[in-house]
């Protein structure tokens, strides 16, 4: 075996141009990456070694003579453009139907059904900004004892609460509750609890989130890993992701970007043999979806520099994966995700650099961790590794 572990991190929605079908999704020209070039906050120099700027189409950016790293353009096969679908898909699950979404809120026999398992009124009901949200409900929150709901343009239901009126314990258990209810025709991706602090017009979301996910369904690189009694580490919001299935040890959820890479940094030094997967996800959440391109821009530059460290800290028997999961172009009109290519660079000892092309799947990752592991499993994805491994 000549990779002991893989360090798999997702660069939440960055994407690097929009794929040819990108109109079905509402998406008109995107590239993530390419407006972040924009802003004067962007430098990754670490990244542009690995061959960043080099992979095919990535249309933005100065390609470097020689990369040091294996690189690659992945093409999403599912038929989405969210965080659960573009998480499942690299694991090696293709989603052929798309997640139901919610533009004109839940319909009335859904919240019915809510409220009489809450025991509580619903609130809101519409897509809207986290933020504005609770700006704009937090006050009847607190008058009514009710729970705010909303959605987003991706397949989730969010329900959030002000923690001095509803403690997390038990803003978790009405999550869990919808859960039951949000199956089959109304099986959303994601319920979101969303609980915040402080008193109108100040609040603030809490980093207690937590997220209760379908269970995947398909077999995943993950399972496979297990099965094997290998390590699956999930580092983020990985865990949440895929309903905890497989996954041997979390480290929680991040508290930022930052914290994220210093949860990474510290795994490194720890010897296990298997993978570890992160999502760093303030890309997506806090520049991408509020098309900030300097924030995005320095956050990148900050992911930067830790990669700087991870890269000087890695041992021999280590492979290092980066890609993303989706686009959210900061540049682009709205405040969705864009549907998009996903970059995938490698590195390691035993990485050979080359172009790898372009291929039609996500799953090509997820493929490529169960060969190193001889752990196969039932997948769309093929295994890149002897296109790159000396």
């Amino acid at each position: 075996m000549k990779f002991k572990r893989v360090f798999l991190i997702v660069l939440d929605s960055m994407g690097i141009g929009q794929e040819p079908d990108a109109a079905d999704f509402g998406d008109g020209k995107c590239n993530t990456l390419k407006s972040l070039l924009t802003s004067k906050e962007y430098d990754t120099p670490h990244l542009a070694k690995l061959g960043l700027f080099n992979i095919d189409g990535v249309g933005c950016g100065t390609p470097v003579p020689a990369p040091i790293g294996a690189f690659a353009r992945l093409r999403e096969l599912s038929r989405g453009k969210d965080t659960t679908t573009g998480h499942w898909e690299i694991a090696g699950i293709v989603s052929e139907h798309p997640m139901p979404t919610y533009p004109e809120g839940f319909p009335p026999e859904v919240i019915e059904k809510l409220e009489k398992a809450f025991g509580k009124k619903i609130l809101c009901n519409k897509p809207y900004s986290g933020t504005k949200v609770i700006a704009d409900y937090g006050r009847e929150q607190k008058e009514t004892g009710g729970l705010i709901v909303y959605t987003s343009a991706d397949s989730v239901l969010q329900i959030a609460a002000n923690e001095a009126d509803v403690p997390v314990e038990e803003l978790y258990d009405y999550c869990k509750k919808a859960r039951a209810i949000m199956q089959g025709e109304h099986g959303v991706g994601r319920i979101i609890a969303r609980p915040y602090i402080g008193d109108y017009p100040n609040y603030e979301r809490t980093s207690r989130r937590h997220d209760f996910s379908l269970d995947p369904t398909g077999e995943t690189m993950m399972d496979a890993l297990a099965k094997k009694g290998l390590a699956t580490i999930g580092v983020g919001k990985i865990s949440d992701i895929f309903a905890g299935r497989s996954i041997t040890r979390s480290t929680g959820v991040n508290k930022n970007n930052d914290d994220g890479m210093e949860k990474t940094l510290a795994l490194q030094k720890e010897d296990f043999t298997g993978l570890c997967f992160v999502n760093l996800v303030d890309f997506d959440m806090q520049y991408g979806h509020r098309r900030d391109i300097d924030g995005y821009a320095r956050a990148m530059t900050q992911f930067d520099r830790q990669l700087g460290t991870f890269l000087e800290n890695m041992r021999a028997d280590d492979l290092l994966m980066i890609t993303a999961d989706h686009g959210c172009d900061p540049g682009a009109p709205g405040t969705d995700h864009t549907r998009e290519y996903i970059p995938l660079l490698l590195y390691g000892k035993h990485v050979r650099p080359v172009n790898l092309g372009t291929y039609p799947t996500f799953a090509m990752i997820g493929a490529t961790v169960g060969d190193i592991f001889d752990a196969p499993f039932a997948t769309k994805g093929e295994s890149l590794l002897p296109r790159f491994a000396d």
